[in-house]
């Protein structure tokens, strides 16, 4: 399998193309701000042909390349119904002027084809197989990828702004609820593998048997500890 991932824009938001292996069909997770020239660089270094663009949540730092580089390939984005309206509003989506100044140069709206993701789907693009969890907290619509492990390689989980290398994803935006994220990491990410690794929306890569032992708020979710247990920073738009 091959995952061609870079920090693209403003916001160093990871955007990660997946694919079977160079030559073939690939899906595009997370087309951010200023994205569209790194997702043309891998397609033409990796050889691949894009099938689809899927989404872990709306906000624009994930979202803000998804018309330009779905129009050039013609292919649908995914996204979960709660999010979807951020595409066209990023404004309401922040309820204040995060990046604002840069409104003027991003491509805000959806693109000609847009499918809904639930809770519990399982998507077969590109000859791979990704299962959606919803995972709100950060956003009402926020939802991971996970692939399963193979022979080769072990499960990968695209996280978003779920989770992330000894943090998690900001609650204090329009939709976000720290009581909800810490209900998502318990039913999400706590019974994947120690061995799962995790590409997240932000930052490094890690996996779960790390952030197990060392991310306070997984810890704090595993040993069923309140909301209010820690203060450890948080990251995301």
């Amino acid at each position: 399998m091959l995952i061609a991932g870079f920090p693209a824009g403003a916001w160093g938001t990871n955007c990660y193309l997946v694919a079977p292996a160079a030559g073939e069909e690939c899906v595009i997770i997370d087309p951010g701000h200023q994205a569209a020239q790194g997702v043309e660089d891998a397609l033409k270094k990796h050889r691949l042909k894009p099938v689809a663009v899927i989404l872990t949540h709306g906000h624009i730092d994930h979202v803000a390349s998804v018309v330009p580089v779905c129009g050039a390939h013609d292919v649908p984005a995914w996204i979960h119904p709660s999010d979807r309206y951020m595409m066209s509003d990023p404004e309401k989506a922040l309820g204040r002027s995060i990046g604002m100044p840069l409104m003027g140069e991003l491509t805000v709206g959806e693109p000609d084809d847009v499918r809904e993701l639930s809770d519990g789907a399982g998507l077969k693009l590109a000859g791979l197989d990704f299962s959606v969890a919803h995972a709100p907290g950060h956003t009402k619509g926020s939802v991971t990828f996970r692939m399963p492990e193979t022979a080769e390689i072990p499960s990968v989980f695209f996280s978003g702004d779920l989770l992330f290398a000894g943090s998690i994803g900001r609650t204090d935006l329009p939709g976000g609820s720290h009581t909800e994220i810490l209900e998502s990491l318990a039913r999400v990410c706590l019974p994947l593998d120690d061995s799962t690794v995790v590409l997240s929306g932000h930052g490094p890569q890690t996996s779960i048997g790390q952030e197990r032992a060392t991310n306070p708020y997984l810890r704090q979710v595993a040993a069923g500890l309140g909301p209010d247990d820690t203060s450890a920073p948080r990251r995301g738009m």
